[in-house]
């Protein structure tokens, strides 16, 4: 693959990215814990690969690294686990939630069947309750090893991130470079109101945290991670970019192998002065890595992802996709005419404070449940209009039935959660549960 020779060619980059409005598409990559026994153990590599051997019956196909196997591939959707061994589903890029939702049940009914003689369950849920840092199994994957090492050095809470969170993350297409602004926008302005209302990992180590989501708290002090400052700016792809180039490279590969980082940026790679690989510049494959290793709440590739929702069940599988598709999608204009005026110090207070209070977390004189029940009616019209209908004749409202709730109770998934540990004293309750793996699709 040819060098970067100019900042034009990255740029260029993004701008390949960009669709027209009937090819838009939705993409989600969804994260779940795996436990063993009636300890709730996290499972190990020697498990994982069983349940990959067991999946080959559904046609996936194997994906290596050296003599490891370190995921699955089918057609456009990929398995891969984290560094803890959480595992991913990557799904294929949708037209529909309907598509969406259909897709993770397949999934799941996969795993169920894959795992059904391994005495494994999962919980769906956004921080590993039981088990601590020092307990969870490692992944081969030699970049995980290497973040392990570089990681701590930019936050405290880093391996914490890495080893014991669980998350959803959702990718949205952009038709212009206006647009890409929009909807970057509209994404990390409502990080907070996020937050809130997918908050759904309260317990750390068997205990309360103190923090409705602590997965959100573990990652606002993590390397890499955060809100860009640039998008409280006038921001277009070069914009990003050089706030991009300029983050330090936390790995390259080259023939092959992981070459370890010596504190340079992207930017010196690009000019042949990433002191390992001395006068080697760097290509557009070296630049698709590194845009990876950028963990903000909200980034760019050659599409936007949103990416801070805590892993819970069908409630943000579905209505997660639902209620971001009906906003940037459907009612983009609606939605940033709304937030267009916000400032950063509003954005950011909220942003802080809301893995602690949840929906009573203020922004801008009212509470984020109130902010709820307004982008929630914009996310419904904004669907309606999309006018995209399951086999029932039935649009993508459907799908948020469970925010409803939660914007109607004033109360998230974690303080229902919150309510059982209380009344129990324990965690036992997740014993007790079996997961859903099936969805009605309604």
């Amino acid at each position: 693959m040819s060098t970067i020779e100019s900042k034009n060619q990255l740029i260029e980059y993004f701008t390949q990215g960009v669709k027209k409005e009937n090819q838009l598409l939705i993409g989600v990559e969804h994260e779940k814990f795996l436990f063993s026994g009636k300890e709730k153990k996290r499972v190990n590599y020697e498990q994982i690969k069983k349940i990959f051997k067991n999946l080959e019956a559904f046609d996936w196909k194997p994906v290596y690294e050296q003599e490891n196997i370190v995921g699955l591939k089918r057609g456009n959707q990929q398995i891969t686990t984290e560094p803890g061994l959480q595992y991913e589903l990557s799904g294929a890029p949708l037209k529909n939630i309907h598509s969406v939702c259909s897709e993770s049940s397949t999934h799941f009914n996969e795993i169920k069947v894959a795992s059904k003689d391994l005495d494994i369950s999962t919980a769906s849920i956004g921080f590993d309750p039981f088990n601590n840092l020092s307990e969870v199994p490692k992944n081969p994957k030699e970049r995980y090893q290497i973040m392990t090492k570089e990681m701590p050095k930019g936050g405290e809470l880093s391996l914490q991130m890495m080893y014991q969170t669980s998350g959803i993350q959702i990718n949205y297409d952009y038709t212009s470079e206006k647009d890409f602004e929009k909807k970057f926008k509209v994404g990390n302005y409502l990080v907070p109101l996020t937050i809130a209302l997918f908050a759904n990992s309260p317990f750390a180590n068997k205990k309360f945290t103190g923090y409705l989501s602590y997965r959100n708290k573990v990652w606002q002090d993590t390397a890499r991670g955060g809100i860009m400052p640039i998008t409280f700016e006038d921001l277009n792809f070069e914009k990003y970019l050089d706030h991009a180039i300029n983050y330090s490279l936390l790995f390259v590969i080259h023939e092959g192998k992981y070459i370890k980082p010596n504190g340079q940026t992207f930017k010196d790679f690009m000019d042949g002065k990433f002191e390992p690989l001395k006068g080697i510049k760097a290509t557009i494959k070296d630049f698709e890595t590194h845009l990876a290793t950028i963990f903000t709440e909200v980034r760019l590739k050659q599409f936007i992802e949103v990416r801070s929702i805590d892993t819970c069940d069908w409630g943000c599988i579905c209505n997660g996709p639902a209620f971001f598709t009906g906003l940037l999608y459907g009612a983009l204009d609606e939605t940033y005419d709304v937030i267009k005026s916000w400032k950063k110090e509003d954005v950011m207070e909220a942003y802080l404070q809301s893995p602690k209070k949840g929906l009573e977390t203020e922004l801008r004189g009212k509470k984020l449940h109130q902010w709820g029940k307004i982008f929630l009616d914009i996310a419904k019209s904004g669907l309606i209009k999309r006018k995209e209908l399951n086999s029932n004749g039935k649009d993508e409202t459907i799908y948020l039935k469970h925010l409803e709730d939660i914007v109607d109770r004033k109360t998230n998934r974690a303080q229902l959660l919150l309510e059982q540990f209380n009344k129990q004293g324990n965690l036992n309750f997740f014993n007790n549960a079996k997961e859903d793996f099936s969805y009605s699709g309604l």
